[in-house]
């Protein structure tokens, strides 16, 4: 079969499109034949071998994200059957295999049936960046109907979903994007407002949007950017939650200090099991009831991926990157 191998750590040129051993489900494991996989930043880090949370054992094929048709299944799997459309949200290689490739092997609970009405890219879209959404906004930020929630930097895969996930709760939804386009998919996920980038100066335009109030919730992308300004535009008591960050930054904690709120942050693999759990069932329902509709920007095929990887280091364009797969 065809597949994206690592066999030496490094940058996008490292991403291989080749033949690769084909593989079997063993117990409590499902094979999967693929049709999409997702792009997602920790991709990115996990290739160049340093990354904290995930140095994999070469050659692999990388890939937590995908969607697909179910091939076979190894004893003791009950969750899904031969044929079933389905979606995996993994945390983990498994086996070495990843879901850059034409097939895959993963643990069944990473398997998850996938609606006939949501497409194969949209089901890749899910995983990593739905979860890191569900755990920003209600297992950090432990949002409530009727708040307001800001999200720096909402153009983005991970960011569109919590734009849908925020509004389906009965927030009020205020995001941020730099260029027209991505302003146009921050609209049609369903914010209230579309504005952009947020600076020291512009945060008079902001409050004046809310009735004069900061909000209670941000989610924000580029702490390292943005964080003092975040500080000065929360509400009293109110959460910000940190999901991106690519530096240092210096800080006047007197700022937080004024507000009584909390600096949050969020790293997906640290999730404990059951809340990954009830995560994922939080997707699900919001995925099932159609409150969740990943918004797809880029779609290359497989044996682009290196390119892909390119775009997303350098912020190339907005939405959900995702690979397609013959």
């Amino acid at each position: 079969m065809k597949a994206i191998q690592v066999t030496q750590f490094g940058g996008p040129e490292k991403l291989v499109y080749t033949d690769v051993k084909d593989v079997m489900p063993g117990n409590g494991e499902v094979c999967i034949r693929l049709h999409a996989a997702g792009v997602n930043p920790s991709d990115i880090y996990t290739l160049t071998g340093t990354y904290a949370f995930s140095i994999p054992q070469l050659p692999y094929t990388p890939g937590l994200d995908g969607a697909g048709i179910v091939e076979s299944i190894g004893e003791g799997v009950t969750n899904v059957r031969v044929g079933d459309r389905v979606f995996i949200a993994s945390l983990v290689q498994s086996k070495s295999t990843g879901t850059f490739a034409q097939k895959m092997v993963c643990d069944a609970n990473s398997v998850h049936l996938l609606p006939g009405n949501v497409s194969f890219e949209q089901g890749a879209a899910l995983g990593v960046p739905a979860l890191t959404a569900y755990r920003a906004l209600f297992h950090r930020a432990c949002l409530k109907p009727g708040q307001t929630v800001f999200i720096h930097g909402a153009s983005g895969g991970v960011g569109l979903q919590v734009v849908q996930m925020a509004k389906s709760y009965g927030a009020k939804v205020i995001g941020t994007a730099s260029k027209p386009e991505g302003k146009k998919m921050v609209q049609q996920a369903g914010a209230n407002v579309v504005i952009d980038h947020v600076t020291e100066a512009t945060i008079e335009d902001v409050l004046a949007l809310n009735d004069g109030n900061g909000p209670d919730v941000i989610i924000e992308f580029l702490a390292n950017i943005n964080l003092e300004t975040d500080l000065k535009l929360i509400a009293p008591f109110g959460k910000i939650v940190i999901v991106g960050n690519r530096g240092s930054i210096e800080i006047n904690p007197r700022l937080a200090m004024q507000k009584e709120c909390d600096i949050l942050a969020t790293a997906l693999w640290n999730a404990p099991k059951d809340e990954y759990i009830q995560g994922i069932q939080g997707v699900i329902t919001m995925l099932t009831s159609g409150a969740l509709r990943p918004i797809i920007g880029t779609t290359l095929p497989l044996q682009q991926a290196s390119q892909g990887f390119e775009q997303l280091a350098k912020g190339i364009g907005n939405g959900k990157l995702v690979l397609t797969i013959d």
